[in-house]
């Protein structure tokens, strides 16, 4: 039936809204949507054959009128470093990139919020592709779900699990879709469902100041800043929304920030950029400008994607920057680039389609040069 109702995403109150519509009791509704939420978020559950204690009366009436379809896996890449990217597509043109990073204490799976961003970071790769439209709460928990099916991670209330954090960092600006995200970031860190702790969920923005505090009130996660600059005058170029919320506002909401403390800081994130924001003068502006705000630094070694305008900083340099850093009491791990191989890294996420669909593109347009310059030499 294609239009079934997708389960995914829907609150317990949606869930049991759907049940009655169905035609279900409205006595039974809710021990029915009990049942439902720990099968498909504890256990995995792909289909209602599989929620094996439930009657086959009613599994078969539920796979009659809704879903439980995750999006398309168009492709899963493996880096070398064993990172893993997948393509996802739920729907002509709306694809979508989630990675997903082992570490030895760690997991972390970088989800999408966007198909292309609107923001036009000029050293993330993401920016050069145009905003398609806003993830749903069930494209967004669908990353997570596929993440977990591929690594064998049900029941999700399990000890040694292999997603153990999620960052809102892949495409998109996650504030410019705050409802769909908060809906989906509440699934993730119920207790009954995918289990993770706020303080393993972070939301990561370029700045959009009059949603901070919004954010830290209704979502609760950690919060990270792509700053990338400490001069206003070259973060507008870098980070074009700084034009929109400058520094100060940007900094002045993040020490408003509900929740920061020294024990959850915020993290700055800051790509390092050869010759043009990696100075140690800037690294001393950079401790200056933090001042007083529960921090933590990223160093982030630029990872160059095709057409890029910038290179990444000479690793000495990067080194000398953090020194700075650190001295002055900040945590400012220098982040391993990894995936840089399957373009899993940090900036490198772009749909293929758009991919595909410029290289098509440039094709076309050289095989019309080559047509209109045999036209024009031939006789009129």
């Amino acid at each position: 039936m294609a239009d079934k109702v997708s389960l995914i995403g829907l609150d317990r109150s949606a869930l049991g809204a759907a049940l009655v519509t169905a035609g279900f009791p409205e006595k039974a509704v809710k021990m029915r949507v009990g049942q439902l939420w720990n099968w498909i978020y504890v256990h995995g559950a792909r289909d209602f054959g599989q929620m094996s204690n439930l009657a086959k009366g009613f599994r078969d009436t539920m796979e009659a009128h809704f879903t439980l379809a995750r999006p398309e896996i168009v492709t899963e890449q493996i880096s070398n470093d064993g990172t893993r990217k997948w393509l996802l597509r739920t729907g002509p043109g709306i694809e979508f990139e989630t990675v997903y990073i082992p570490e030895k204490d760690r997991g972390t799976l970088c989800v999408s919020s966007q198909v292309g961003c609107t923001l036009t970071c000029r050293f993330c790769h993401t920016g050069t592709q145009k905003l398609v439209r806003n993830l749903t709460p069930a494209e967004i928990l669908g990353q997570v779900l596929i993440a977990k099916d591929a690594l064998d991670d049900w029941p999700s209330t399990a000890p040694g699990r292999s997603v153990t954090n999620v960052v809102m960092m892949g495409m998109g600006e996650p504030l410019y879709n705050f409802d769909n995200v908060k809906a989906a970031l509440k699934i993730v860190t119920d207790g009954d469902a995918l289990a993770l702790s706020k303080r393993r969920v972070t939301l990561s923005t370029a700045g959009v100041v009059p949603m901070i505090e919004k954010a830290g009130t209704e979502i609760g996660s950690g919060l990270a800043i792509s700053l990338h600059a400490v001069r206003d005058e070259l973060r507008d170029q870098i980070v074009p929304i700084n034009k929109k919320y400058p520094i100060k506002e940007l900094l002045d909401a993040c020490r408003a920030y509900p929740g920061a403390s020294n024990a959850r800081r915020i993290t700055f994130e800051y790509v390092m950029l050869k010759d043009v924001n990696d100075s140690l003068a800037d690294a001393r502006a950079l401790v200056k400008l933090l001042a007083g705000i529960p921090a933590k630094i990223n160093l982030i070694p630029f990872n160059a994607w095709p057409g890029a305008p910038y290179e990444c900083s000479d690793w000495a340099q990067i080194e000398k920057f953090a020194e700075i850093v650190n001295k002055a009491g900040y945590a400012s791990p220098v982040r391993t680039p990894r995936g840089r191989d399957i373009m899993a890294a940090c900036g490198q996420l772009k749909s293929e389609s758009v991919k595909e669909r410029a290289s098509t593109r440039l094709a076309a347009e050289k095989l019309a040069d080559m047509q209109s310059g045999q036209l024009a030499r031939m006789p009129h």
